[in-house]
């Protein structure tokens, strides 16, 4: 069932739409991961490291939003379905129990690397079909990269 017409072209669409929904999934398993390990970091940088986490994890939901409400704009069903972000993602998962805050800190600019390296290739296949969706895009990889930043400086 198709609700919203999009003024997008078919093949216009169809890249897009990919992007769009790539972008969903790793945001939002960005911010499961993320919370994973806010939950289970521990050392003594916990406290700042914790309070960073929360916003990774604020960030990453707000910006999947506005991607999942881009996507319906232009008449494309959002699927964030654990299911869907399990098999889709491209984040590594952790592993369960307590973290050390180095190693947190090495999860997490990891994480943040896969997402932006996948974020820069949507913003250059977006570019053509959709400079509203690029634009998007870009401000999230902006925040990403400002965040991968901030955990590099931690191991130094």
């Amino acid at each position: 069932m198709t609700v919203v017409k999009s003024p997008l072209s078919e093949q216009d669409l169809k890249v897009v739409s990919d992007a769009l929904q790539g972008a969903l999934v790793d945001l939002l398993d960005l911010s499961l991961l993320a919370k994973q390990v806010h939950w289970n970091v521990v050392g003594p940088r916990f406290r700042s490291i914790h309070l960073q986490l929360d916003e990774v994890v604020s960030t990453a939901r707000t910006h999947s939003d506005t991607v999942a409400e881009r996507a319906s704009a232009i008449g494309v069903s959002p699927d964030g379905r654990a299911g869907t972000i399990a098999k889709t993602s491209g984040i590594d998962t952790v592993t369960d129990g307590w973290v050390k805050d180095a190693e947190v800190v090495e999860i997490m600019v990891a994480a943040l690397h896969a997402a932006i390296t996948r974020m820069r290739e949507r913003i250059e296949t977006t570019e053509k079909p959709d400079p509203v969706t690029q634009d998007i895009l870009i401000g999230i990889t902006a925040d990403l990269e400002k965040f991968h930043w901030m955990f590099q400086a931690e191991n130094v």
